[in-house]
């Protein structure tokens, strides 16, 4: 069989060019995507960690990109303004929160100690670093209009979350009762972690949520 000529040389170096494929822009570009990511997730983590170091009136820009460990012209090029970082802030720590939930409530079952188990995962998404930072978020939209409706839909999303995990496991038929034992709840565990450093007697948290756990049997026994 004629095999054709065999090139050598300038002619066979333009023969491989042609018939090899180009290399693979895409892995580059999604190099510069994942990069992108990267360093929008370590702006958003050095936001939450100022806000609990600083306090909202302490979280600047400048310590921000500090604590990033980034440039400013990276800063600028992710977030053009303040505000516009501070509200991605605020779904970021919604998302941490959810994240941290939805993993602690996996596998709960339907089991008598399902509520205790529930409640117990809802004290631990609401402790540590996110948290914090969502209590300075809070108490500065007392008074910052702009703050406040960017911050309402991200804990909306994240109240939404709770109230669906809350019914499913609570087993209280009536939904008036079930709503109000749902809103102490909250009530209670924000209230116990926003006094949890001037508390000396460290038992008395835990006291306290078994006191409403009790409480919360009585309403599943009567079914009222």
């Amino acid at each position: 069989m004629n095999a054709g000529p065999i090139r050598t040389g300038a002619g066979a170096r333009e023969e491989r060019q042609r018939s090899t494929p180009a290399p693979a822009r895409r892995t580059g570009r999604t190099t510069r995507r994942e990069q992108h990511a990267k360093t929008h997730e370590v702006l958003l983590d050095a936001t939450i960690r100022c806000l609990v170091d600083h306090g909202y009136a302490g979280t600047t820009t400048q310590r921000i990109q500090d604590a990033a460990g980034v440039s400013r012209g990276a800063l600028l090029h992710h977030f053009g303004s303040k505000s516009e970082l501070l509200v991605a802030a605020i779904h970021h720590i919604a998302d941490r929160r959810l994240h941290d939930l939805d993993e602690l409530v996996t596998g709960l079952g339907d089991g008598p100690e399902a509520l205790p188990r529930l409640v117990h995962a809802i004290r631990s998404a609401m402790t540590g670093p996110p948290f914090q930072a969502a209590i300075e978020l809070w108490a500065a939209s007392r008074t910052d209009r702009q703050l406040r409706a960017a911050l309402l839909p991200a804990e909306k999303r994240l109240g939404s979350a709770l109230r669906g995990y809350f019914q499913r496991y609570a087993g209280i038929d009536d939904p008036e009762a079930a709503r109000t034992a749902f809103e102490s709840l909250m009530a209670l565990i924000r209230g116990l972690e926003l006094t949890r450093i001037m508390r000396e007697d460290r038992t008395l948290a835990d006291r306290v949520v078994a006191d409403w756990l009790d409480n919360v049997a009585r309403l599943r026994d009567t079914g009222t």
